[in-house]
């Protein structure tokens, strides 16, 4: 499963209506081969579901996660700090091991 914080959901609906995105767009969360710890996050609007695709929705946001990713993002939760280190969605994963200083890649 994957969960939105409060503070997230808030800024992904301002992100939507900034980007002009239709409500039915959901989030598509992923992971990819990069990064300083070995494996980089992916986060972008998306309409289209393909094969295998997991879908969650928490606090009205819908996240889609392919199965190939889901290993290392159950559990994972989304969401947003505009503190000092830096403004934006972030990622509180269990199953990282380590992650680089900017929060951006993770190894397990």
């Amino acid at each position: 499963m994957i969960t939105v914080s409060e503070k997230a959901r808030e800024y992904i609906d301002l992100l939507r209506k900034k980007e002009g995105r239709a409500q039915n767009d959901f989030v598509r969360v992923g992971v990819k081969s990069g990064g300083c710890s070995g494996l980089e996050y992916q986060l972008n609007f998306d309409q289209a579901l393909t094969d295998g695709d997991q879908i969650f929705e928490d606090r009205g946001i819908r996240v889609v996660v392919n199965k190939k990713n889901l290993l290392y993002l159950f559990g994972t939760e989304l969401d947003y700090s505009d503190g000092l280190s830096g403004k934006g969605l972030f990622f509180n994963n269990p199953n990282a091991a380590r992650t680089c200083s900017c929060g951006e890649s993770f190894s397990l």
